[in-house]
């Protein structure tokens, strides 16, 4: 897509467009990096919550959430194949808060222990591969799946969480699956 398609489609003028960024790149970075500063105020947020396990459960579901719904951001997020440098910053900014939300929630005895900071954005890769191919199915399957997830990364629990989706039916399951893609390689 071109600047001028990008204008076109946000219904601004082109000029407007090319006084403010040089090329697509330039407009990439400042969405890129206003995108991650809402990360990082949600993780903030987050880390300000009493209860650490509730904050940490909280941030993934609202940074999965971000992520099933904006593809683009999580491509370039989460794969690290497009403007390197400008995805290690940000991995900067965000290690050390997830580390802080996960180190929490270990010291209150909430969070099992052998969990790692670094097994967050793995989760998000998960969860975000499924809604892409669940988006047609049901677009919020990932939240059950984040449910089953979390109950396994807890210490102790009286009993099951109650997941927030039913199961997929056999076809569905199947659709979602059909929809699946390699990537290139």
């Amino acid at each position: 897509m071109t600047l001028d398609e990008i204008a076109r489609r946000a219904g601004v003028g082109v000029g407007t467009v090319y006084r403010r960024f040089a090329d697509k790149e330039q407009l990439v970075d400042a969405l890129f990096e206003e995108r991650m500063t809402q990360f990082v105020q949600l993780a903030e947020s987050c880390l300000g919550t009493e209860d650490p396990w509730s904050g940490l459960v909280r941030f993934m579901e609202l940074a999965t959430e971000q992520h099933a719904c904006d593809r683009g951001f999580k491509e370039v997020a989460l794969a690290g194949t497009h403007g390197l440098k400008r995805v290690a910053r940000a991995r900067e900014r965000m290690f050390p808060l997830v580390s802080r939300l996960v180190e929490r929630a270990q010291e209150d005895g909430s969070l099992r222990p052998d969990f790692a900071p670094i097994d967050v954005p793995l989760m998000q890769l998960m969860l975000g591969s499924l809604s892409e191919c669940a988006r047609d199915v049901d677009p919020e399957i990932w939240r059950r799946f984040l449910g089953l997830l979390t109950d396994g990364m807890r210490t102790r629990r009286d009993g099951p969480s109650p997941l927030q989706r039913a199961a997929l039916g056999p076809e569905q399951t199947q659709s979602a699956m059909r929809a699946w893609r390699p990537s290139p390689r």
